[in-house]
């Protein structure tokens, strides 16, 4: 949860670009912290339980038409993301990778997982997304996803 994630930066006094001490990227780091719920959270998780979940659960293929108006719902947020948070600058809340990086592309990796690839055709998103594995590792990044990106597999 967000409010854990808060209280172990804080606790174990992690680097300032986890969530910073400068009032403004806080603040950034806070506002999508704070959005995130309701829209990447959302839709993301959405998309993931209609494509991986509603099938098993019903024994019914999921409708087309359901699973187009998912894909939207989360292709509006996304485009809200790019647009509000990501801007033109390298990170949320600017030139580092913070928590909210961190969160964002957690609840990407979701879709992705039942073969929706989000950062398809969105180039700003994609560029956004390797500098947050560069700046996690990329062996630790895959390693920490690797259950998400083989859930159909299941």
């Amino acid at each position: 949860s967000i409010a854990i994630l808060l209280y172990l930066a804080r606790k174990f006094k992690t680097p300032d670009h986890w969530y910073p001490s400068d009032l403004q990227k806080r603040a950034r780091v806070d506002e999508y912290l704070s959005w995130q719920h309701v829209s990447i959270r959302g839709k993301a998780g959405k998309l993931f339980l209609t494509k991986m979940l509603l099938p098993i659960l019903t024994g019914q293929p999921v409708p087309p038409e359901k699973l187009e108006s998912v894909t939207e719902d989360l292709n509006v947020v996304l485009k809200q993301f790019e647009e509000k948070f990501l801007q033109d600058k390298p990170f949320i809340a600017g030139s580092e990778v913070s928590l909210a990086d961190l969160v964002a592309l957690v609840e990407l990796m979701q879709p992705l997982g039942v073969g929706h690839n989000p950062f398809e055709d969105r180039p700003k998103l994609a560029a956004w997304r390797k500098r947050v594995e560069e700046a996690l590792g990329q062996q630790l990044f895959q390693e920490a996803h690797e259950g998400i990106l083989n859930a159909s597999n299941i």
